[in-house]
């Protein structure tokens, strides 16, 4: 019987001698008052957006960015969750749920506006079927700018939530 052997500079070697996934940043200052340690699950609520923060928080947390290896997770549940993860100005349609689901979370919640709609109401602001920006609903304590924020954007902000 044989043994495999791979020679010195093949590219099976190579899939073990270099890093797959992207190098962290130096590690975040963490926010206070959160009373969060090491990890983070959050409910992620679509207010009103244009779908294209929800593509970049998939990014997010792919194994390109892979967040999940600093702590946070998305969760089904808002009673399962630390927090909210807000994408989208605030419509009158989703106003209702959006209350229901902060009212669900376990206090103390941590509330994340993803992108220029959920942080300043972006280029829909003024549109007729708006209800506000997320402020005007609830205290905000991370605003993640951007449209679309970029995944290494939403990850930084989550690591500076974890402290991770």
């Amino acid at each position: 019987m044989s043994t495999f052997r791979y020679r010195k500079g093949s590219i099976f070697r190579s899939l073990f001698s270099r890093a797959r996934t992207e190098r962290a940043a130096s590690q975040p200052d963490v926010l206070p008052g959160t009373g969060l340690r090491g990890s983070l699950q959050l409910r992620h609520v679509d207010a009103g957006s244009c779908n294209g923060c929800e593509v970049e928080i998939a990014s997010a947390f792919a194994p390109t960015y892979d967040a999940a290896r600093f702590g946070s997770r998305l969760v089904a549940s808002p009673r399962h969750a630390d927090g909210v993860l807000v994408t989208g100005v605030v419509t009158r349609n989703m106003a209702g749920a959006l209350v229901r689901t902060l009212d669900a979370l376990p206090r103390p919640a941590v509330v994340v506006a993803c992108g220029d709609c959920a942080v300043n109401g972006g280029i829909f602001r003024d549109a007729y079927g708006v209800a506000g920006t997320l402020d005007s609903f609830v205290n905000v304590d991370v605003r993640i700018p951007g449209c679309p924020p970029h995944p290494e954007a939403i990850t930084q902000a989550l690591r500076s939530l974890t402290g991770r």
